[in-house]
């Protein structure tokens, strides 16, 4: 019994990135930032890897540039490689680990989009497609889904075979580019639906 009561309690390190994410839905995206680098600071390189996917993704939302969107990129899926599929479903029972990968590799391939590395976002965006499989058929699936197609589409009208010419000024710049998030769920929550970068 109480081992089912701690599996129900919430995760506090989620809540308190929660708590920042509204901060930075609400608009202050520089004191978000500063309150997500002492939470990573707190977890640090080697924790929990769900905690390091989480606050990375997020992070990567604050960057102002693309180059640090990336490298938060990275690292959020490097740890998302960490977890299984049992590992998240112990402290959240709906989610995946696998579920994850769509908007990872999507936001990746956004950010090579900024940064005029079309193959790269190609390469990301490929991967993303394969893994949406693992999404559900709910809100949170049909944005990924939709999400890719719409990059998709945006690098072909990038290629120099179809429109204008590839680089950095072929697409939109800096903030455009949507941005799901990793996890599914509802309203503003840390597991929340997609969303568009402000």
């Amino acid at each position: 019994m109480a081992e089912q009561q701690e599996q129900a309690a919430p995760d506090a390190m989620m809540t308190r990135i929660g708590q920042v994410v509204m901060l930075h839905h609400g608009g202050d995206r520089e004191e978000a930032r500063g309150r997500f680098l002492d939470l990573w600071g707190e977890i640090g390189e080697g924790g929990d890897p769900l905690h390091r996917c989480t606050l990375a993704h997020y992070l990567a939302d604050t960057q102002d540039d693309p180059a640090d969107e990336l490298a938060w990129d990275l690292r959020a899926l490097s740890a998302a490689e960490e977890l299984t599929d049992g590992d998240v479903a112990e402290r959240h029972p709906s989610l995946a680990a696998r579920a994850f990968y769509p908007s990872l590799h999507l936001n990746l391939a956004a950010d090579y989009v900024k940064l005029g590395r079309s193959e790269a976002a190609r390469s990301h965006l490929r991967r993303a497609r394969g893994a949406a499989g693992a999404l559900g058929n709910d809100r949170y699936g049909d944005g990924v889904r939709a999400a890719i197609g719409r990059l998709e589409l945006r690098l072909d009208g990038a290629d120099p075979r179809g429109g204008p010419g590839e680089g950095p000024g072929a697409v939109e710049g800096p903030g455009t580019v949507e941005r799901p998030g990793p996890f599914g769920g509802s309203g503003g929550e840390t597991l929340g639906p997609p969303r568009q970068r402000p």
